[in-house]
């Protein structure tokens, strides 16, 4: 049975929530994220992304499942990805765990979804994409992939997640930069592999967010 319908925009409160917490995302992605969502959701499947870090777009992704009536699953090891390490440009010391040393976002991602009160509509799996994808067994409405930005770790979330995309289901994918001096070009490689599959085709483009749809 198909989920409820879902308005295309986010609530003030919820933008006002999105704005908030910490996270790269600019408001115009974060938009077009909860649109393409909404849409999503009315096939009534669990939406799930790939690269938690604090939550800042978990939160648009949560408010869409609850108004469906489905739910969201975010996955990440806590441990930052390649850019977020120390003495990188996108390195935050206020989530490094000082007893291991280590970056650990998630007691920020849990403060993130708490302070929304959106905690029950998520499902968070702490681990690493390509171990979560292999265990994964249902299909799903929406994958948006946002994890590590190496052709590795890009090349692992597109291989592990685009197949569970359920038919006329929705894959987005963020940091597309067809200009190398904008950014790194591995989601740019994944999402070209996505489109010459002939799987799926583009729905939209905002800025560096692609949206594209199942073709099945």
């Amino acid at each position: 049975m198909a989920a409820a319908t879902v308005a295309a925009e986010p609530t003030p409160e919820i933008l006002a929530a999105f704005e908030a917490a910490k996270g790269f995302m600019p408001v115009k992605e974060g938009l077009a994220l909860y649109a393409a969502a909404a849409e999503a959701a009315g096939l009534g499947l669990p939406l799930l992304e790939v690269g938690t870090y604090c939550g800042r777009s978990t939160i648009l992704l949560a408010d869409v499942a609850r108004a469906a009536g489905t739910v969201a699953v975010t996955v990440d090891h806590h441990r930052g990805s390649e850019e977020q390490q120390p003495g990188w440009e996108y390195h935050d010391p206020t989530v490094v765990d000082p007893e291991v040393g280590a970056m650990d976002t998630l007691p920020t991602f849990r403060r993130t979804l708490h302070k929304a009160g959106l905690e029950e509509h998520v499902i968070a799996v702490v681990g690493r994409s390509p171990e979560v994808a292999k265990v994964w067994g249902g299909q799903l409405g929406f994958v948006f992939v946002d994890g590590g930005h190496t052709d590795e770790h890009a090349t692992a979330d597109y291989e592990g997640w685009a197949p569970k995309v359920a038919p006329g289901g929705t894959l987005v994918i963020h940091d597309v930069f067809p200009d190398p001096e904008d950014g790194g070009q591995a989601p740019y490689r994944i999402y070209l592999r996505a489109i010459e599959s002939g799987d799926f085709e583009e729905i939209s483009v905002t800025d560096s967010l692609r949206v594209l749809r199942q073709r099945g």
